[in-house]
């Protein structure tokens, strides 16, 4: 019974191929006509463009490489045996369906009991590609074999095989021979020998499946295998085959002998674009929002932020700097509008085309949710990202200030820290740009990049909220929970920069300060246009985040400032000094080194270092060592102040003084009458009690009358009129009445500025 029931299996399996024949064996006895319908667009037709701030195309993004268009007489004889060989040996006999071949599959399959989608003659191929596509039924293979034979009517026959050989999929995102050839073996079609003909010729019939970069063993059995049906048909001698056998496939990328004979396959090369690292970060971009379907075969086009004329000066002014260096060594720079978030230039190192790492991005450990679109986009530029040193400092002196620190805050400021009841080892802070301070503030401590200072600080104000702090301003490496990635804590070496970042997020991040707390997250893109004209994302009027206080940001950048004035950074002056500020950072053991800094108009970020290790930047362009105040802020210097030439000075806006008043002791004065001198004075903290209206000792007079009933001014602060007394409730003076006093300025809320918005700066 069961033998039955798998004969009819069988036959149901036989039954369509036999159909087929028997229709296409028909259909070539009897005479074709009509006219080709249209054909299917090519994928060129769906490309996606990019173009730079003025209008220019940097780049095209597509799925697969068509670049390479080759003529009739590009095509080796050698090519085509090959071809022809594995694909259609009779294929200038038979007149676009083969017989034979035909009668072959068909006895293949009452052999094997299954159905076999061969005998498809190049001429069907080609119909295939430009007709019918790939779709596998009955009413498809009729079609192809009966638009075939029209095909063959119509075309010579070296024609037919010229258009499939400049069509056909050759693999690894290769279509036509002459994309095939540059993609694999880096060179004109026209010159390809034996060996990589027979490569080629086998990838037809499965291009994933004997792909040479991913699966080498089946390239070289296809190779093989070619190579014999070429001497077995007499297209080769055997001399020529015994030749190209010897030249067995092997990958560039793993290593060569020089000499030895070999079939060298090439790793993919990267479409070159006018600014590679730029188009490296777009094309990130671009993926993490729409997806590889959309960048690749959507046909988008995309205008871009990218400024023609402020990328040539960021590659020039990081080129000046390297100049008479060697890679390893590199540098990154990456300037943004802090008033839009509009990338305007980035360099990620010397040379995007042998490295294929663009050293402004970092890693992605905690991509956003991109269907929102209302934070930053993380793209990752294939390095690890690199220890920021003292440039994380801000985070830390900003969340001191949100916590309502002043930049007149003291601190110890000793050569060497040594946090309490640390164990283990890292438990000592030292101060890299600076030597040992006594007393300090947090003003001069940031100027002075004062290490001992800040690891007293983050101690403060809290490890974890600085994460989350730096975290919310775009700092998309550092965990806003406070863990590394290996899941333990940060600790306060935080804020000395132990975590890694990008040069693309310190740009952004520093440009919250300079917009005044509100965040333009990060973007190249200005607009991306589908390809029915639909716009998919428009970032010309954007409206900006509150991430940080006004008053906070201001504060920061108002400290900021004095690192340029006269701090760690004077080597980044450009002669603005109410509208720049910035900050040095060096990691330790020199070896990272950092300057980001920023105007009203710019956020710039600078990195240096050895890309391939983290070892010392001593010894560089003459200096012994390499400080962030070196040839990073010399860099930021040379690119800043060419951006701006010609842009009008624009300061930042001040931030709000706090109330100038008496400390809590001092606020004890007797009310008075109007008109009438005061006779009760006040006690001072020593016991001694002084008349109204009467100088302390060593100081000059006083008013001999408070105007309009205000308390004697012979209290702090010092002789100096403050704002009006207000009525402290509960309040007693020295002599248990009463009083009016001055709010204390550690204790008061502080006063609140009038400042003009952001867009009218």
């Amino acid at each position: 019974m069961w033998r039955g029931a798998a004969m009819l299996g069988v036959a149901s399996l036989l039954v369509p191929v036999l159909v087929v024949g028997i229709l296409v064996l028909c259909l070539l006895s009897v005479p074709l006509s009509g006219s080709l319908p249209k054909e299917r667009p090519t994928l060129d037709s769906r490309i996606t463009r990019v173009f730079d701030g003025a209008g220019g195309e940097i780049a095209t993004f597509r799925r697969f490489d068509t670049s390479f268009p080759v003529a009739r007489s590009d095509i080796p004889p050698v090519l085509v045996d090959a071809v022809l060989a594995m694909e259609d040996r009779r294929f200038y006999s038979h007149q676009g369906v083969d017989s034979r071949g035909i009668l072959r599959a068909l006895t293949a399959d009452l052999q094997g009991g299954s159905y076999v989608e061969g005998a498809s003659t190049i001429t069907q191929q080609y119909v295939r590609l430009v007709y019918t596509g790939d779709e596998r039924t009955l009413g498809r293979k009729l079609r192809e074999a009966v638009l075939a034979g029209r095909v063959e009517k119509e075309l010579s026959k070296d024609e037919i095989l010229y258009r499939y050989l400049s069509r056909a999929y050759f693999g690894s995102g290769a279509y036509g021979v002459g994309a095939a050839t540059e993609t694999y073996f880096r060179k004109p079609v026209r010159d390809v020998t034996v060996s990589e003909a027979a490569l080629l010729a086998g990838l037809l019939s499965a291009p994933s499946s004997f792909d040479p970069r991913t699966n080498p063993s089946e390239a070289e059995s296809q190779r093989t295998r070619a190579l014999n049906k070429m001497r077995d048909q007499g297209r080769i001698t055997p001399a020529q085959h015994a030749e190209a056998s010897a030249q067995r496939v092997v990958k560039v990328d793993n290593g060569v002998t020089k000499g030895a004979p070999a079939t060298l396959v090439y790793p993919a090369q990267e479409s070159q674009t006018r600014f590679p690292w730029f188009g490296d970060y777009v094309r990130g971009y671009l993926l993490a929002r729409y997806g590889a379907e959309m960048v690749y075969q959507g046909g988008l086009r995309v205008e871009t932020s990218v400024d023609p004329v402020l990328q040539a000066k960021a590659e020039a002014a990081v080129t000046a700097t390297l100049r008479g260096t060697q890679a390893p060594l590199e540098m990154a720079l990456t300037s943004i509008d802090p008033r839009t978030g509009l990338v305007r230039a980035m360099v990620g190192g010397r040379d995007f085309a042998k490295s294929q790492v663009n050293l402004a991005l970092g890693t992605c450990p905690d991509q956003p949710d991109r269907a929102k679109g209302d934070g930053p986009v993380c793209v990752a530029g294939g390095g690890s990202g690199r220890q920021p040193g003292s440039s994380f400092k801000p985070f830390t002196l900003a969340e001191a200030f949100e916590q309502g620190a002043t930049p007149d805050k003291t601190y110890s400021g000793p050569a060497t820290y040594t946090y309490p009841n640390c164990r283990g080892q890292n438990c000592t802070v030292k101060n890299v740009e600076s030597g040992g301070f006594g007393t300090i503030t947090l003003r001069q401590a940031t100027a002075e990049s004062v290490n001992t200072v800040f690891a007293q600080l983050i101690q403060d104000v809290g490890v974890k909220k600085t994460a989350a702090l730096a975290h919310r301003l775009g700092v998309a490496s550092v965990n806003p929970d406070g863990k590394l990635p290996n899941g333990e804590a940060y600790g306060p070496g935080l804020t000395l920069g132990v975590a890694e970042v990008s040069p693309l997020d310190m740009a952004a991040a520093y440009g919250v300060f300079a917009a005044r707390g509100l965040q333009f997250a990060a973007t190249p893109v200005v607009r991306v246009i589908g390809p029915d004209g639909q716009v998919l994302e428009d970032n010309r009027a954007r409206t900006g985040k509150r991430v940080l206080a006004q008053d906070v940001a201001d504060q920061v950048t108002d400290v900021l400032k004095d690192v340029i004035g006269a701090g760690t950074g004077k080597a980044a002056d450009i002669g603005r000094p109410n509208g720049t500020a910035g900050k040095t950072g060096t990691a330790e053991n020199f070896s990272d080194a950092w300057f980001v800094g920023y105007t009203p108009q710019l956020s710039t970020s600078v990195w240096m270092g050895y890309a391939d290790s983290q070892k010392p930047l001593v010894n560089v362009a003459g200096l012994p060592r390499v400080f962030g105040g070196t040839l990073p802020a010399k860099t930021w210097h040379d690119f800043m102040a060419a951006a701006l030439d010609g842009v009008p000075l624009q300061d930042f806006v001040a931030p709000p003084k706090p109330v100038v008043a008496a400390p809590p002791a001092f606020q004890a004065p007797v009310s008075v009458a109007p008109t009438v001198p005061s006779t009760t004075g006040f006690v001072d903290p020593n016991g001694t009690q002084y008349p109204g209206n009467q100088a302390l000792p060593g100081q000059p007079p006083l008013f001999n009358q408070p105007p309009n009933g205000q308390p004697p001014y012979n209290q702090p602060p010092y002789y100096q009129p403050g704002p009006t007394p207000t009525t402290v409730a509960g309040a007693t003076s020295a002599v248990g009445s009463p009083s009016t006093s001055v709010p204390s300025p550690f204790t008061g809320p502080s006063q609140t500025v009038p400042v003009q918005p952001l867009a009218a700066r």
